[in-house]
This record gives structure tokens, C-alpha cells and sequence, in this order.
């Protein structure tokens, strides 16, 4: 687990714990966290209430997957924001994923961006150039990349 910014953590499979009222915990791995947490194998229905996310106290488990074609649904990201905006003001926020190179710090970046805590949230191309110095270790997939590209204006309007 890494400190990258205040309170806020990044961390791979490792990391992984419970949330508690001293750090807010996000998962962002389907396997096996999110799967573990909807207590399922193999894959949920689309239609099933947790199928993007699961929310608890200090939890939040997303159901992240990180292929080459983007698959993702604006809806996980939307959720992570609002999850965090809750949390991070009032206790460190861990968030991991299986390897801490994509997911998890494509999560991070977003919330510095939406927050403007030193990384411009103009396009998603700004954003990583500077989180890269914040965190080197970040190697996002194909398909997480084209995603915030795309979609980096409905993920964070306001920051357009």
C-alpha cells in the first residue's frame, strides 16, 4: 500500500481489508472481491442489483474487469466519485485492485483530477501525464485508457 496523495492509498491484492471507520476501503477487482462480496462464480447477470457494485458502510466493491476492449459502464465510475466524496473527507481511502497498475490507479486519478488536487482535470491525457509523476508505477490497459479518453467528460463534467 502506497500513500499518493493526504489520504488517499493505493495498493494492490495485498491491501486488501475491510473498510472501518478508520480507512474506507475500494475494492476495484471482480476477482475476487466483488465476487466474494455478491457471494457468486463465474459471472453475475447484468440485470442483478449488485452487478456493477456493492456498497457497504466503508466498502465499495466494483465489479472491474480490465480487457482490451472497453467494457466498462459510466455508472462504476459515477459511483466510485460519489463513494469517495463521502468517505475521503473524513478518513483515509484505500483503493486496490489485483496489481495496483490500472484499475486502481485510473480510480485515483480521477478523484485528484475531480478534486483539483494538482492534476488537471481537462482531458484524460493532462491527468496522466501528471499522475505519472505521482505515481510511476501506473500502467493503464488498452481498454482502460480508451475509456477515460471517450468518456473523460461524462465521467467529470465539471471539470471541463
Amino acid at each position: 500500500m502506497q500513500r499518493i496523495h493526504d489520504s488517499l492509498f493505493l495498493g494492490d491484492l495485498s491491501s486488501c481489508r475491510h473498510g472501518s471507520a478508520q480507512m474506507a476501503v475500494v475494492h476495484a477487482c471482480k476477482s475476487p472481491c466483488h465476487q466474494r462480496a455478491a457471494a457468486y462464480t463465474g459471472n453475475l447477470p447484468r440485470h442483478h442489483p449488485h452487478y456493477l457494485a456493492i456498497a457497504r458502510p466503508y466498502d465499495l466493491y466494483l465489479n472491474l474487469i480490465d480487457p482490451p476492449l472497453p467494457l466498462f459502464q459510466l455508472e462504476s465510475f459515477h459511483r466510485f466519485l460519489a463513494f469517495a466524496a463521502e468517505h475521503n473527507s473524513a478518513r483515509p481511502l484505500l483503493i486496490h485492485c489485483n496489481q495496483g497498475e490500472s484499475r486502481a490507479p485510473s480510480l485515483a486519478l480521477l478523484l485528484l483530477a475531480s478534486q483539483q488536487k494538482g492534476i488537471p482535470g481537462n482531458s484524460y491525457a493532462q491527468a496522466r501525464a501528471a499522475f505519472a509523476s505521482i505515481y510511476p508505477a501506473y500502467k493503464p490497459g488498452v481498454g482502460m485508457q480508451q475509456f477515460l479518453t471517450g468518456h473523460w467528460n461524462q465521467i467529470l463534467p465539471s471539470a471541463i
